[in-house]
């Protein structure tokens, strides 16, 4: 099964289908599910959801392979009758707007569209995998039972107190697990918590089982992997609650994206993974699940993809999937817009194996016209376009200029940004009309890039202005980790200056380190890096003692003062 967990806005989903691994589906930039053919190497589909720009995708999970009917059949005699192959059809795709959009590759549809469930983004998806379920997990910390019979909400129950980034269901379809910063079990009849497990320091962005044994053994195993963490961990499932603790890790070189497992049904059956990272790196492991590994377990094998060019340059794998060959594996590889696939045999026994492609550059979508729905219009010159609008067929005069003030405020420089934050200041005081032009938090983030790799202090200045603390943290949560330690070293300097300067410098540092403290520790220069900063607050926490010293004998000084003076003004009227 290849797990597809809960993502941020910058990673994009991509999964294989179920079993034999026919079709590849992921979202890229543009908003649009591309669902590839694995065999032919073609376009098999394409669907625009209506919101595709405003309300993109986060997440995507197919569902259980089901027979389906894809047209009118004669009746069949009984010497005619054979088993009926199942085949891939559904796929659950999670937006930003709090829908989960069903959509069916058979037809080349949207089957139905489950809303009216959740206030907040869709992070995670996952089938029950034997009744017609899907669960969703969200920022709005609910999780949501789903009936695709009905298409409606079945169940919904609040999981965790921050965002749910991940779920996953039991290979029984008894237990789910969901996470935010804990994991939680779940049982799925009474929707109370069968188990807890702690050990992540960010949002857990994976989860899956790696046994189908019954939790009553105590052999009953899952992985979780979370943002910004370089390891795999594996849980244990005791009857006795004594499972606190990871049993084994598995070592990584960056966060993992894409996870691929063949589950052990016994403990003299290996688990297999494929672990893609987001360096573009892939890993192999294969281990025996029979207990605790104090040490954390290094990858039997690497495997990394570069063009043929004189000076080679690396291509991202982005997803990899096992086959019942222990040698064979189908890769998904360069970009989201034309993503290359291929089944390749790869020799786990070496620890190092490097591919070498020549990928074009040049972007071709080929559309396999024999099994596509998507039908492009015939347009001639006897053709007449109608626009909607007034009777008539005439675009309203309203239209165009709206149309052209959203062109405006798409293409935006520098000057007008800072115009529109200077005008978001002042609708915040008071009297100020509704409807004043605001910037949002987006905008920030890309003005402060954009500001520290200039190293423009008027855009800086403009930035480290506002004072709503909401802003600060989301602006801050919004950089790319490249843009992490310039903004640190920034606020550093500007906090040796103006008092005043320096109270508005540590509501930003306190954000830095409230979303980006993984990121920061994981620094090899640590020490030397934030060397400036550390002096700088231990230096000033030594003082506050000293000014709170002074501060006492300030105000018992003048406390006597006041004293004494009154003394003597009531001795006088006496």
């Amino acid at each position: 099964m290849a797990v597809d967990g809960g993502s941020t806005s910058l990673h994009l989903p991509c999964v294989f289908s179920p079993k034999a691994r026919q079709y590849l589906a992921l979202c890229a930039q543009d908003g649009k599910l591309r669902v590839w053919n694995t065999d032919s190497k073609t376009l098999h589909q394409e669907y625009v959801p209506s919101a595709h720009l405003s309300a993109t995708c986060m997440c995507i999970a197919w569902g259980p392979c089901r027979t389906v009917k894809e047209g009118p059949q004669r009746k069949k005699r009984k010497s005619e009758t054979v088993g009926v192959e199942k085949k891939a059809d559904l796929l659950a795709m999670g937006t930003a707007a709090g829908t989960v959009l069903i959509y069916s590759t058979v037809k080349g549809s949207l089957h139905c569209t489950l809303d009216e469930g959740h206030s907040g983004g869709v992070n995670c998806v996952q089938w029950h995998p034997l009744d017609s379920l899907l669960y969703s997990g969200s920022d709005d910390t609910n999780i949501v039972e789903w009936d695709l019979q009905t298409g409606k909400a079945r169940s919904k129950w609040k999981a965790d107190r921050a965002a749910v980034t991940s779920v996953c269901v039991s290979p029984d379809g008894k237990l789910l697990l969901s996470a935010g910063q804990i994991i939680k079990m779940w049982d799925l009849n009474t929707k109370e918590i069968y188990r807890k497990f702690t050990g992540h320091s960010t949002a857990v962005t994976t989860l899956c089982f790696a046994t189908t044994r019954p939790p009553d053994s105590n052999s009953l195993y899952f992985l979780s992997g979370a943002a910004h963490d370089r390891l795999l961990s594996v849980w244990q499932v005791r009857e006795d609650g004594k499972d606190k603790n990871s049993l084994v890790s598995f070592t990584l070189t960056d966060e993992p994206r894409h996870i691929d497992i063949i589950t052990s049904n016994s403990k003299e059956e290996a688990v297999r993974l494929a672990v893609v990272c987001k360096d573009g790196q892939l890993h192999f492991f294969e281990h025996f699940l029979n207990g605790p590994c104090k040490k954390p377990l290094s990858p039997s094998c690497t495997v990394l993809m570069s063009d043929t060019k004189e000076s080679p340059m690396p291509i991202p794998l982005l997803a990899a999937a096992l086959t019942t060959d222990p040698r064979t594996v189908v890769l998904a590889y360069g970009n989201h817009l034309q993503p290359m696939m291929e089944k390749v045999e790869i020799n786990t026994a070496e620890r190092h194996v490097c591919l070498t492609r020549d990928v074009q550059t040049s972007l071709s979508l080929s559309m396999d016209t024999t099994v596509s729905k998507v039908k492009t219009p015939i347009v001639d010159t006897k053709c007449r376009v109608l626009v909607p609008g007034l009777p008539g067929h005439q675009a309203p005069v309203k239209g165009t200029s709206q149309g052209s003030e959203k062109r405006k405020k798409q293409t935006m420089s520098i000057e007008e940004r800072l115009c529109e934050i200077n005008l978001s200041t002042a609708s915040t005081a008071k009297g100020a009309p509704k409807g004043t032009a605001s910037l949002q938090t987006d905008n920030f983030a890309v003005l402060l890039v954009q500001g520290l790799e200039s190293n423009d202090a008027n855009i800086l200045n403009e930035v480290f202005q506002t004072r709503k603390e909401m802003v600060v943290r989301k602006t801050v949560a919004r950089l790319p980790l490249s843009a992490v330690l310039p903004l640190v070293n920034e606020l550093t300097n500007r906090l040796q200056g103006h008092p005043f300067t320096a109270v508005l410098m540590v509501r930003w540092l306190k954000a830095v380190l409230m979303h980006h403290t993984s990121y920061l520790v994981s620094l090899p220069d640590l020490v030397s890096q934030l060397g400036v900063l550390y002096h700088m607050i231990e230096s000033r926490v030594r003082m506050f003692h000293k000014l709170t010293k002074l501060h006492g004998k300030l105000f018992s000084h003048t406390y006597c003062s006041f004293n004494i003076s009154y003394y003597k003004i009531n001795n006088y009227f006496i």
